[in-house]
């Protein structure tokens, strides 16, 4: 029953014999007295005390505490996490009492479990144990020394955040102030604990062989040796002073055993970096100790000086710095020339390996601690030190890294400073130091581009700055003696270096360009090198600062790169000469250095027209502007400036050299054509300029350059120059807001607006880069200010303005070429520039017709793609900058008030199309998507307000829509009009544009979808005004038959955009809509109406929400035609209770009219609109109202019998009679269909007599059906004739009983024929007038009830129709003419392309086709017998 290590029964928590016990005990020599064992036993115990005695308590310990701490010795990872995480959550929970009883258990699985090997499990042990201390608090005192060893380790664990953990809950127990207390308490606990890691454990003692693999022993083990090392150092730095001398001993007996020594030299970079941090702990804490064992620490320290890993050469090389103090004779145990300088010197020969930016920083205070019996002789050692250090910068790896470089280029400054201090007055170490070492130091770094770093240069200017401080301050001293005469030999092997690579015709760029930068880095004063400024100051050596620039002063604004637009910065520059603030011992040498430098220049470039050379000296130049250099430059030339020039420029040429030399020489370098950069000789310019006296004499010396001398792009790059400098652009401030150049540039706009004029054309090149200029000066601002003068940017901008404007007349190919392109570019820049800068009048103009431009289609404006997508950037950028203005944006600008309205007349003016339309939105929406950024949360719903149309705007929208919209509610009965609304032909009409309504509400639908997205709150329920008319136009269209496709399209376009009555809905507050549009469905009625239905039909809307709208019925009397329209679109919907309601209400108010009243909305014709549109539900199963109603029609008859139009002529016939009887007729065909109680006689006689009388009416008046209410008049005379039909035909002998006796026999002898003796020609007249009309249109509406009719016609009647005769000549037929004239009247309209004419043909053929083969046997050979085929079948007419 299990192996020898295993419990023998679950829950017996002691070990299995007394002698593992005993053997437990002897293990642990060294805890403290009752703590049981856990370094060596590998059998798991459970839960064992820590003090003896405390078994008995063991029923004290909380069941639940119990159950975690036995999961906490299970070796499984996850049990062990989750039980500690489980452990922490009831040590914050349960009562403090509870908590408290485990206590006495806690040591023993703290000790273990904070060593094991999972880090999640180290960790979350150290948040629980932060959590037991917060709950007891002062009662783990009694358990501290069994702790704290290995909480000192945690505190040092490798796991950073288990380390973390661990000092969190250090702090949480003793603050900052008690922990040297705590430690002392338990320093000989810790010391032992720790010493026994250190020296008697092995990965197999840590770890059970058996179960544990061997690289995971070996991983636990090298961490507990860190963790160690680490906490003795810990331990040493919080123990107080007076507490040494009680663990003398037990460091001694440490530091006496030969493996602590040997982690010096580990193969676990972790443990050997440890180790030396305890090394210099122990050198700090115990001088003395490490004192005496100097043999040992000298060796493992100063023999490990190469070590190159990155983990331990911190703290190897804190260790060799505390040796090197700590034990003065270290030397003595090691050969330093031998053993240690060998292996440095290596090292910094090699870089540093990698870690020049760790190890380089020791090596100043390394050299500083050498003694000099080490370094005899000096000069040879220090010249190797300083050569191998050198040698470490040509490595690839150094080169490459900034941090690396910058690490070796210190180092080698600070050594040679702290060498040339200690060795003042040795001349040949000094000689050494200059001419061996910082001299071609600086050679081999002109030479190599990659190590040209102005850091390096500053550490030089540093280097002899601090030279020529001390020799300023010890004047007539030794020192300053011998530190003059190390300057002047550097400033003459410097000289020497610089003239040999600027000598020579092919002179080296990277050469040249090192030393102009070592040159700009040397003029700088100390100060500035501090200060690390960018700015390169200007030095005068000879001459005075002129008085005015205290003038210039007002100009100064800071250097800065400025690109695109942006603006430039404000701070204090290097105007002022900084001359005075540089040393005497290099002012005089650096001057004659720059002047011989710059002499050899402009030599090579006389004479050999060297660009390097004058690239070399416009840097110089640029650095040194004094008058004295461009004397120099000037040589023996006499003045030659043309005689031409105003006398101002002569009399300043000639006392001032530098604008002798720029109108001599720079002005014809500028003007070379071959040179295309020539940005190096702007800067001969403004360093020229910088010699002037004041502004004055640099805006004359400008305004007379740019009338005759310079080109465009010289001027160009000059205005250029001064942007991307403040100091530059303080020089010619007052040129650049001057009138010269202002009227100048106006006059280049309105050049280039006017290209397209020339007969001859320049390159785009030509353009291109005046163009650029134009852009430039628009585009920079400086202290949000314009670079020229506000006047001539506003007249730049109207040129611009007005060339674009013409875009329209222009084709697409003229377009291409025109200066739309460039106007963009130039516009763009503007915009995207001016920040913090109000847009002027002419902007927004030209803004507005930027946004114009993309709002309109390429039809109209006739401009190409890409030029469309310039236009939109760039128009974006401008009102992206209106929206981020301060204040009322809307109040303030013009484009957006101005937007608004052209928005607002595009969609009212009738004059979009679909694709028009399209880009019109698709502008808002971007337009919107820009207003959206603005901080005023109100400015999207203002300007949504301004496009809206007011009231009476919109009804004049309704207005003009078509209205052949109503023809399809009108025929199916769901709406009833007694008026003339329109008068149209019908033909479908050609054009493709959108009806305003449609393009006004697409509009704003998608501003609003826009808004709502983002929220934006609307005023005066626009939202619900909005969609309303969202939801008119879209019934206006689903009305209609067969709408164009253009209108399909239009539909299909909003589904695209997302512009839905769901998606609107969805999106904000509409909670008014519905009353909203109850109230304009009761007032006006038609399409209003329409929607409500369509709402409940398509379940947007429920029923409960409609019905609070209808709850009160007498409020829709009396009647109006809103009110009328609103019940008959409801009916459909309303329930019976509710139908009941409206129809007692119309009942008596059919009782009582006159003749005028009965034709009226609000008289019979109105009320019995609604009751046919109760009726037409099915709803009414009341035969006697049903008889009732019939009655009073009949009763109208009586009374008002001209009312019935019986056999009349409807063009003579008032819209609100020809109303009425529709509705008449439309109730007794409702009647016939749902009525099932029997009919008197006399009330049969009524309807079959009206009946005939108005299909009469109906067929004598076919002139009239172009008007709508007549084609509906004989619409419902046909339905209510084939309601009579059908039922006459359905009758039975079982239904013939209930009806009058003759009643039959007088429809068969007298209506039937009657009725089919008028329709049949009908049918031929209306479909010989329309050939080809669809079925759906409202013309050929009445075709269904007239065909369906025609159906029932008897076969005898059809035979005795008296049709017009249709023959043929030579028609070869057997048929009577009769009946050939039905056949070719009939077989035709097969082909018809309205259904139901085809399907009534089929009937009365199919009916006459027994007739047919009667005729076909008489005298069928008289054809002859070549005859294949039967006579009949030649007998039709097609």
């Amino acid at each position: 029953m299990g192996g020898k290590n295993k419990q023998r029964t679950k829950g017996n928590l002691r070990p299995s014999n007394s002698g593992r016990a005993a053997e437990l005990l002897a293990k642990e020599q060294g805890t403290v007295p009752g703590f049981i064992g856990f370094g060596t036993f590998h059998s798991d115990l459970g839960y064992v005390p820590a003090i003896q005695g405390a078994e008995e308590i063991d029923s004290l310990v909380d069941s639940d505490f119990r159950m975690v701490l036995r999961k906490l010795s299970k070796k499984d990872v996850t049990t062990k996490l989750k039980a500690m995480q489980e452990f922490g959550t009831m040590c914050t929970e349960r009562d403090t009492e509870i908590v408290k009883g485990v206590l006495p258990y806690w040591p023993r699985i703290f000790c273990k479990i904070s060593l094991d090997h999972d880090r999640r499990v180290r960790e979350a042990t150290q948040q629980a144990f932060e959590k037991l201390i917060l709950k007891v608090k002062k009662h783990l005192a009694p358990y501290l020394k069994s702790l704290m060893g290995y909480w000192l380790m945690a505190q040092c664990d490798t796991y950073t955040p288990a380390a973390s953990a661990a000092k969190d809950a250090f702090e949480a127990a003793f603050p900052p102030s008690k922990q040297p207390e705590a430690i002392a308490f338990c320093k000989d606990e810790i010391t032992s604990v720790l010493q026994d890691h250190l020296i008697k454990e092995t990965p197999d003692t840590l770890s059970d062989p058996q179960t544990i693999p061997e690289e995971e022993r070996e991983a636990k083990f090298y961490r507990v040796v860190t963790c160690s090392l680490l906490a003795l150092k810990k331990l040493l730095c919080l123990l107080p002073d007076n507490e040494f001398d009680s663990l003398e001993e037990k460091f001694k007996s440490l530091l006496s055993q030969n493996k602590f020594w040997k982690y010096g030299k580990h193969s676990i970079p972790q443990i050997r970096s440890a180790y030396f941090e305890l090394v210099s702990a122990l050198c700090q804490r115990t001088p003395q100790l490490m004192k005496d064992e100097a043999s040992k620490v000298s060796p493992s320290v100063l023999l490990s000086i190469d070590d190159s890993d990155p983990i331990v050469c911190p703290a190897l090389w804190e260790a060799v710095l505390y040796t090197l103090t700590t034990i003065e004779d270290c030397w003595l145990h090691v050969n330093a020339k031998k053993s240690v300088f060998p292996k440095l010197s290596a090292m910094v020969r090699e870089g540093g390996r990698g870690l020049a930016a760790v190890i380089y920083p020791y090596l100043l205070p390394f050299i500083s601690k050498l003694p000099q019996s080490i370094t005899d002789p000096k000069l040879d050692f220090f010249k190797n030190f300083l050569t191998s250090l050198v040698a470490g910068l040509s490595t690839e790896r150094t080169k490459t890294s900034f941090s690396e470089c910058s690490a070796v280029i210190s180092a080698f400054f600070e050594c040679l400073r702290f060498i040339m201090q200690q060795n003042l007055g040795e001349e040949e170490i000094e000689e050494m130091l200059v001419n061996d070492q910082l001299i071609p130091f600086i050679d081999a770094v002109l030479k190599d581009p990659r190590l040209q770093d102005e850091q390096l240069f500053n550490h030089l200017a540093e280097t002899l700055s601090s030279w020529e401080a001390k020799a300023d301050l010890d004047k007539d001293d030794k020192t300053a003696y011998s530190l003059e005469k190390v300057l002047l030999n550097f400033w003459e092997r410097l000289s020497e270096i610089c003239v040999e690579k600027i000598n020579e015709p092919e002179t080296d760029v990277k050469s040249v360009l090192g030393v102009s930068n070592l040159l700009q880095v040397l003029q700088k004063p100390k100060s500035s090198l501090k200060l690390n400024k960018k700015n390169v100051g200007k030095v005068r050596f000879a001459d005075e600062m002129p008085e005015s620039n205290k003038e210039n002063e007002k100009y100064v604004s800071s250097e800065g790169e400025n690109s695109g637009g942006s603006e430039l910065m404000a701070e204090p520059s290097l105007t002022h000469s900084c001359s005075d603030l540089i040393s005497p011992l290099r002012k005089k040498p650096l001057e004659d250095l720059v002047c011989k430098l710059a002499e050899m220049s402009v030599n090579y470039v006389n004479e050999q027209k060297s660009e390097q050379h004058l690239r070399f000296l416009s840097t110089l130049l640029n650095s040194f502007s004094s008058s004295q250099v461009f004397k120099v430059l000037l040589g023996d030339e006499k003045q030659s400036i043309v005689k031409a020039k105003p006398l101002e420029i002569a009399k300043l040429a000639q006392k001032n050299p530098a604008i002798q030399f720029l109108y001599q020489k720079v002005i014809g370098w500028l003007n070379e054509d071959q040179r295309k950069d020539a940005s190096f000789l702007v800067d001969i310019l403004y360093s020229a300029l910088c010699c002037c006296d004041s502004h004055m004499e640099r805006k004359a010396v400008l305004d007379d350059l740019i009338e005759v001398d310079l080109k465009w792009n010289s001027i160009l790059q000059v205005i250029e120059k001064a942007c991307s400098s403040s100091d530059k652009h303080a020089l010619v401030t007052p040129w650049l807001k001057g009138d010269i150049l202002g009227e100048k540039l106006v006059t280049l706009a309105d050049h280039l607006c006017n290209k397209d004029l020339e007969s001859t054309v320049p390159s785009e090149s030509y353009f291109s880069e005046r163009w650029s200029l134009l852009s430039l000066v628009l585009s920079q601002h400086v202290k949000n200010d314009y670079l020229i003068g506000e006047v001539y940017v506003e007249r730049i901008i109207v040129k611009l303005h007005e060339t674009l404007s013409k875009a329209k007349k222009l084709s697409e190919a003229e377009n291409n070429d025109s200066s739309v392109s460039f106007i963009c570019d130039v516009a763009y820049n503007y915009f995207s520039s001016a920040k913090g800068c109000l847009l002027m009048p002419s902007s927004e103009d030209l803004l507005l017709t930027l946004f114009q431009l993309c709002a309109e289609s390429k039809e109209k404006t006739h401009l190409p793609d890409f030029l469309i997508s310039k236009l939109k950037n760039t128009w974006l950028s401008g009102v992206n900058l209106l929206v981020h203005q301060t204040g009322d944006t809307y109040k303030q600008s013009t484009f957006l008030r101005l937007s608004a309205l052209w928005l607002k007349n595009q969609v009212q003016s009738s004059s979009l199309d679909i694709t028009s339309l399209q880009v019109l939105l698709s502008a808002v929406d971007d337009l919107l998507n820009a207003l959206l950024e603005s901080e005023d949360t109100y400015l999207l719903g203002v300007y949504i307000g301004s496009v809206m149309p007011d009231n009476s705007e919109w009804e004049k929208m309704r207005r003009s829509l078509p209205m052949q919209w109503l023809h399809r509610p009108l025929l199916e009965g769901r709406l009833s009009l007694n008026y003339e609304c329109f008068k149209t032909d019908f033909k479908e009409q050609d054009t493709k544009k959108l009806p305003s309504h449609l393009c006004t509400s697409a509009l704003l639908s998608k501003m609003i979808l826009v808004a709502l997205k983002k929220e934006i709150v609307l005023e005066n329920n626009e939202l619900e005004k909005i969609i309303a008319e969202l939801l008119y136009s879209l019934q206006w269209y689903e009305e209609l038959d067969n709408p164009p496709i253009f209108l399909t399209g239009f539909c299909e376009m909003l589904q695209k955009m997302n512009i839905t009555y769901d998606n609107l809905c969805g999106l904000g507050n509409t909670s008014g809509l519905l009353q909203l549009l109850f109230n304009r469905s009761r007032e006006n009625g038609t399409l209003w109406s329409l929607i409500i239905a369509k709402l409940i039909l398509s379940r947007s809307v429920s029923s409960d929400e409609v019905k609070r709208h209808y709850r009160r019925k007498e409020g829709f009397f009396p009647l109006t035609e809103g009110n009328m329209h609103t019940i008959q679109s409801l009916c459909p919907f309303l329930s019976k209770e509710d139908k009941k309601e409206f129809i007692a209400q119309c009942i008596p108010a059919l009782l009582a009219w006159t003749k005028e009243d009965v034709c009226s909305i609000n008289g019979g014709f109105g009320h019995l609109a609604i009751f046919n549109s109760c009726l037409q539900t099915k709803s009414i199963d009341d035969g006697e109202l049903l008889h009732g109603i019939l009655k009073i029609l009949i009763t109208w008859k009586k009374d008002h019998e001209d009312i019935f139009l019986f056999s009349c002529n409807l063009s003579e016939v008032s819209p609100e009679i020809l109303g009425v009887n529709i509705e008449i007729i439309r109730f007794l065909s409702l009647f016939l269909k749902y009525c099932s109680s029997p009919l008197a006689e006399s009330e049969w006689d009524f309807i079959m007599c009206s009946m005939l009388a108005w299909l009469e009416t109906t067929n004598e008046n076919q002139t009239l059906y172009s008007v709508p209410l007549v084609q509906l008049f004989a619409c419902v005379s046909c339905d209510l004739t084939c309601e009579l039909s059908a039922f006459f035909d359905s009758t039975t002998l079982d239904t013939t009983g209930s009806l009058p006796v003759n009643l039959i026999s007088e429809w068969k002898e007298f209506f039937s024929p009657g009725i089919h003796s008028l329709l049949l020609p009908l049918l031929v007249t209306v479909t010989g007038e329309s050939k080809d009309t669809s079925e759906t249109s409202f013309q050929n509406a009445m075709l269904k009830p007239m065909c369906e009719t025609l159906t029932y016609i008897p076969k005898d009647q059809l035979l005795s129709q008296k049709l017009p005769a249709r023959l043929v000549a030579g028609q070869k037929t057997n048929l009577p003419e009769y009946l050939q004239t039905l056949l070719n009247t009939l077989a035709p309209l097969l082909l018809y392309r309205a259904r139901p004419v085809q399907i009534a043909v089929y009937h009365m053929l199919y009916k006459l086709m027994p007739e047919f083969p009667q005729y076909d046997q008489d005298n069928l050979k008289s054809y002859g017998d070549e005859e294949e085929e039967p006579a009949l079948s030649r007998g039709i007419v097609w």
